[in-house]
């Protein structure tokens, strides 16, 4: 009896590593280390800026990273390529305003993504995995599909990519050749890309 007790206690325990060793790892970011840019074009140029993280996480499964969510903070865009601050906070202001991103009713953005796909033979700083998710703005979702490098090291984990996605998905209309007519040299190009830095610790 005393056999089969110790078999059974030596089974459970084995188990339990062995269940133990797929629990995910959850990474905070370091949102005073992470930021997003963001790229807006037009007919005539384009637009700069930065965008700060709220907070986040992400999930690590045997040093892989399986999902991510973070919380944007609309508030906190800026322009960076305008250097009169009349004419910068003049933007600033219509980026925030209804015709934008609607910061008085929608403060927070959100990403989640749902699936991280190594990418075979990716090496050094390479972007090593396609990231697929959901990008909210707005109150209105669409799916966006990018490549990222993600590294671990120790207790840390750091990621680097660019993205793009279409901001009229998220009625953001506002001088869109899609939606109106005879914009001219007026008209801003639907597709806003994103670049980003994050880190995170455990």
């Amino acid at each position: 009896m005393k056999k089969i007790t110790s078999l059974l206690t030596a089974v459970l325990f084995s188990l339990a590593i062995f269940a133990g060793s797929d629990e995910g790892e959850m990474y905070k970011i370091n949102t005073e280390k992470s930021t997003i840019f963001w790229t807006g074009k037009k007919i005539t140029g384009e637009h700069t800026g930065k965008l700060s993280i709220k907070s986040g996480t992400v999930e690590v499964v045997n040093g892989k990273p399986v999902s991510a969510s973070f919380d944007i903070d609309m508030n906190s865009i800026i322009v960076t390529d305008i250097e009169d601050a009349g004419t910068n906070q003049k933007l600033v202001g219509h980026l925030k305003s209804d015709d934008f991103f609607g910061v008085n009713s929608f403060p927070t953005g959100k990403f989640e993504a749902t699936s991280f796909t190594e990418i075979k033979g990716a090496s050094g700083r390479e972007a090593n995995y396609t990231i697929k998710g959901k990008l909210t703005l707005k109150g209105k979702s669409q799916e966006i599909e990018f490549n990222a490098l993600v590294a671990l090291k120790g207790s840390g984990l750091v990621s680097n990519g660019s993205a793009q996605f279409d901001r009229t998905k998220h009625d953001i209309r506002y001088g869109s050749g899609t939606f109106f007519d005879n914009l001219g040299d007026r008209a801003i190009y639907d597709d806003i890309e994103l670049s980003f830095v994050l880190s995170a610790t455990k």
